[in-house]
C-alpha cells in the first residue's frame, strides 16, 4: 500500500472551506452587482473578452501526436430570472470518433476556479509548483476525453449579469442549476449530446458533481456515464469539527498517524511499524475503543490517552486538555514544536504563522502561469482579473442541521442509473478530507460501480508528477471500462 519515496516537492492549497481558497488569496465580489450598475460586465471585460477564441495545437504525448483545437470564451446561461457569463475552457481532438467521451471538469471550495486542475492535472499543459511558467503536460487526459473546464460564478473570468450580484449563485442548488444549464447549453452549441458525459470535481466539487448528475438526469433527461470524485467531501459530518458532533475524529486519526510518522514524532517501535500497519492500528482503534469513548461522552483514560499519544505524536497534556478529542486544527499546530504541518498535505511543514503552508507555492505560481498560457498560447485576452479563489462565507448548503450530504443522492443515481460508474480517489496525507472519511462514506454506497483509488498523497494528488501519472493511468483505464 506504502512505498518510500524521494523528496516531495508537494506544495498544495489551503481552504478555510474544503478546497482551494486560501485564506490569504484574493478577496472579492460581493459588491459586483453594484458596481455593475455603473461599470457594464461588456465594459469591465472588455470587447475582445466577449469573443471565442478557438486555435489548433498539436502535443505529443508519450511518442503519440495529438492534434486538438482549443477553446476560451463565455457562454451566457440563465437560471429562472437570473442570468451569468460563465467562462470556460475547453479542448477536443481533432478529426475523433463521435462517440468520443467529453468531461466537464470544476474544483471545489465552494468558491475555487478550474485552475487548479487545468493547470495542475489534466491540461495539454502543466504547472509546477516551485517553477515558473507551465510545460507540455504528458499526463494529460486528452487521450481518452475531450474537456471542458469550467469557472463557477464569482470565480475565474465568471460573473453574473449585469444588474444581478454573484450571491444569487451562492448555494448548493443554485450553483448545480446554473452550472447544469451552462453544460446543456454547451453541448447543444457544439453537437456533442451524443458524447458520453463524464464530470470530474474535487472536493466540494465532489458534491457538486453528483448534484449534477442528479439535475442533468431529472431536469434535461442528460445521462451522466461517470463520476471522477477527487478528495470528496461527500458528508460533511464526517470532515466537520463543530459543536458536539464526534464523527470526524476517530476517521481523522489513521491521517494523524502517518503524518505524526513522516515528521518522526511517533515513540519507539511505533515510528518503525510500516505505514500500512500503523494505518491500520489508528483505523483498528478509531473504530472501536476510540469511538466508545467518544459515543460515552465520558473522561479520557490514561489507557486512551497512551494510545492517542502513540498514534499521534502529541503531548500527553495537550491530549488531556482537550479531553482526547483532536480537531485537524490543534494537531497541525501541535504535532511540531515551532512549525505547522499543512492540512492539504500533512507532509509539508512550515511557519506556524501560516493558516496551511502547504499552500504557499501554488498561490503565486498556477494564476501567473494561466494567464500567461491562456495570452500567448489560446490568444484570449480579458480586462477583468482572475479570481483563482473567491471568499464564500454565506453560501448556503440547502441543509436543515448545516452537513451538506449528497450519499443518498450517489445511491439514488446508482440505483436509478445502471451505467453510471463511480472512480473516486484520496489521499492519505489529507487532512481537509481524510481518506478514512471517504473510505466511510463509500461503504455505505454498497454498490461494486464504486471504485477508490488511495493514493499516497494530500488533497491534491496531481501536484506530486509520479502520482499525478498513477492517477492518469488508472483514470484511463475507468473510462475504458464503462
Amino acid at each position: 500500500m506504502f512505498a518510500s519515496s524521494s523528496r516531495l516537492h508537494v506544495y498544495l492549497l489551503r481552504l478555510a472551506s474544503l478546497v482551494l481558497l486560501a485564506s490569504t488569496a484574493v478577496t472579492i465580489f460581493s459588491s459586483w452587482g453594484a458596481a455593475s450598475r455603473s461599470i457594464t460586465f461588456a465594459n469591465a471585460a472588455g470587447a475582445q473578452a466577449l469573443v471565442t477564441t478557438a486555435s489548433n495545437h498539436t502535443l505529443t504525448v508519450k511518442g503519440r501526436q495529438i492534434s486538438y483545437t482549443s477553446k476560451a470564451g463565455y457562454l451566457q446561461v440563465a437560471d429562472g430570472r437570473f442570468g451569468a457569463n460563465i467562462f470556460y475552457t475547453a479542448y477536443s481532438v481533432n478529426n475523433s470518433k463521435a462517440q468520443r467521451p467529453v468531461t466537464f471538469v470544476f474544483n471545489g471550495g465552494p468558491g475555487s476556479s478550474s485552475i487548479w486542475l487545468h493547470m495542475g492535472a489534466f491540461g495539454p499543459v502543466r504547472s509546477v509548483p516551485g517553477k515558473a511558467g507551465y510545460q507540455p503536460n504528458q499526463d494529460t487526459w486528452l487521450n481518452f476525453t475531450d474537456l471542458v473546464f469550467i469557472d463557477p460564478v464569482g470565480t475565474g473570468y465568471s460573473r453574473p449579469v449585469d444588474g444581478t450580484n454573484a450571491t444569487r449563485f451562492y448555494g448548493y442548488n443554485e450553483d448545480v442549476r446554473i452550472i447544469g444549464n451552462f453544460i446543456k447549453q454547451y453541448l447543444a452549441a457544439n453537437n456533442r449530446q451524443q458524447s458520453p458525459l463524464y464530470l470530474t470535481g474535487e472536493s466540494y466539487g465532489g458534491a457538486r458533481a453528483v448534484g449534477l448528475a442528479t439535475y442533468l438526469a431529472d431536469e434535461h433527461r442528460i445521462d451522466v456515464a461517470g463520476l471522477t470524485l477527487i478528495s470528496p467531501a461527500l458528508d460533511y459530518k464526517l470532515v466537520s469539527f463543530r459543536d458536539k458532533n464526534t464523527a470526524p475524529y476517530p476517521l481523522y486519526l489513521p491521517a494523524y498517524a502517518l503524518a505524526a510518522k513522516y515528521h518522526n514524532k511517533l515513540n519507539g517501535e511505533w515510528q518503525n511499524l510500516p505505514a500500512d500497519q500503523l494505518y491500520t492500528k489508528a483505523t483498528a482503534f478509531g473504530n472501536n475503543t476510540y469511538s466508545r469513548f467518544l459515543n460515552n461522552g465520558s473522561t479520557i483514560t490514561q489507557a486512551i490517552a497512551d494510545t492517542l499519544h502513540y498514534l499521534t505524536g502529541l503531548p500527553d497534556a495537550t491530549i488531556k486538555q482537550y479531553n482526547g478529542r483532536i480537531p485537524d486544527h490543534l494537531f497541525t499546530r501541535s504535532l511540531l514544536s515551532n512549525n505547522r504541518v499543512g492540512i492539504f498535505d500533512a507532509r509539508v511543514s512550515g511557519n506556524a504563522d501560516q493558516a496551511d503552508p502547504s499552500s504557499a507555492q501554488l498561490r503565486a505560481v498556477f494564476p501567473q502561469a494561466f494567464k500567461q498560457y491562456i495570452e500567448g498560447e489560446l490568444n484570449y485576452h480579458n480586462n477583468l482579473p482572475y479570481l483563482a479563489t473567491t471568499a464564500t462565507a454565506n453560501w448556503n448548503y440547502g441543509t436543515g442541521d448545516g452537513y451538506l450530504n449528497v450519499l443518498p443522492a450517489l445511491t439514488n443515481l446508482l440505483n436509478k442509473h445502471k451505467q453510471l460508474k463511480v472512480n473516486i480517489v484520496a489521499g492519505y496525507y489529507d487532512l481537509a478530507t481524510p481518506a478514512a472519511t471517504i473510505g466511510s462514506a463509500v461503504k455505505t454506497l454498497n454498490s461494486d460501480r464504486v471504485n477508490v483509488q488511495y493514493y499516497q498523497s494530500g488533497h491534491m494528488p496531481y501536484i506530486d508528477d509520479a502520482v499525478n501519472a498513477r492517477f492518469k493511468t488508472d483514470s484511463e483505464a475507468f473510462y475504458k471500462n464503462i
